[in-house]
């Protein structure tokens, strides 16, 4: 069975760092990406199952990171993971397509669970 490829889009080094640790021991593939523009690169290469994405990033947030990946893989479920969001983003990344929006600091088992709900 192949391992479902996941996309950790973070700022934070050594949270995604840890994070991908931690869903490797789970039989996911993970893939890390510091910046949404390293992640949009990465995705000329290798098209994930599923993206956790950063909202609050410098540079590319994870809205617009979001926005281009539902013009060049509609196809790619995307679930927002953010330490600084609230309701009206929420609303706004799910407008947008996102099929996830979970707080910081995270759960491993809800992430988890909400990437094999998700993984198409």
């Amino acid at each position: 069975m192949a391992r479902t490829n996941v996309l950790l889009v973070d700022d934070e080094k050594e949270f995604v760092d840890t994070l991908a640790e931690r869903i490797s021991l789970r039989m996911l593939n993970p893939l890390v990406a510091y910046s949404g523009q390293e992640a949009l690169e990465m995705m000329k290469q290798i098209i994930p199952d599923v993206i956790v994405l950063d909202l609050k990033m410098p540079g590319m947030d994870g809205s617009e990171v979001l926005n281009r990946i539902r013009e060049s893989h509609p196809e790619v479920n995307v679930i927002i993971l953010t330490g600084h969001g609230d309701e009206n983003d929420r609303l706004t990344m799910e407008k947008m397509g996102a099929v996830g929006y979970l707080q910081k600091p995270i759960d491993i088992e809800i992430l988890l669970e909400t990437i094999n709900r998700v993984k198409n």
